[in-house]
């Protein structure tokens, strides 16, 4: 039985791979169905601890990155730092809407205060090989949130991932220092689970799932 508190070692998780079987792919499929997205005004602390922060980190390592190029980090928003995050939703407001009202720009600080853990998760497009292209960059980080997003699932905590017109925003990017070829891609929320929705219907898999056919015959 895994210990999901204790961080794999390479080597542990070499020897887990090789164990693998049909009661391991249960214990997948069962975990990945139970994962949904909980609205971070919904999360409450507690959060992970320090332990479990590192080992949800750790999970994002196990990602597949072509030419390990490492073309994502996260960067953590502590509690005493969410004040001026606020302060740079409400900026991000006023850059696209100078028209904003007070009201308007105090719902933009409120988000900064929800759930006990966040993190901005940044893609860079230009580290390394250039020819990894931004798309297989954005994928990877993809996969290392959603690597997160299982593990949080494990542990007993909910998660979800938001974004928004202030990603892209100056103040947002000076705040997290991103240079040119950096992207904010989304926040990252997790959390104790105050309430649930009632879960979504998932799509079958012939709604995302088809074979290729014949190549049509060439004419004259």
């Amino acid at each position: 039985m895994l210990n999901l508190d204790t961080p794999f070692s390479r080597t542990e998780a070499t020897e887990a791979t090789e164990a693998a079987g049909p009661e391991w792919a249960q214990v997948a499929a069962d975990l990945i169905h139970a994962r949904q997205t909980v609205l971070p005004k919904r999360l409450l602390a507690p959060g992970p601890d320090a332990d479990q922060l590192q080992t949800l980190l750790g999970a994002a390592a196990a990602a597949p990155d072509h030419g390990q190029l490492l073309p994502w980090r996260f960067v953590i928003v502590p509690r005493t730092e969410r004040g001026s995050l606020a302060e740079v939703f409400a900026q991000a407001l006023r850059e696209r809407d100078a028209t904003a009202t007070p009201e308007q720009l105090d719902q933009a600080r409120e988000k900064a205060h929800r759930a006990p853990l966040l993190l901005l998760v940044v893609v860079d497009g230009q580290c390394g090989d250039p020819s990894v292209d931004l798309a297989e960059r954005i994928l990877s980080a993809g996969c290392a949130v959603q690597n997160m997003l299982l593990m949080a699932t494990a542990m007993g905590f909910g998660s979800a991932l938001t974004s928004g017109k202030a990603l892209g925003s100056t103040a947002l990017r000076q705040r997290f220092g991103l240079h040119a070829g950096e992207h904010a891609l989304c926040f990252l929320s997790v959390g104790t689970v105050a309430a649930r929705r009632p879960a979504r219907v998932r799509p079958t898999v012939a709604d995302y799932c088809s074979t290729l056919g014949p190549a049509p015959a060439k004419t004259a």
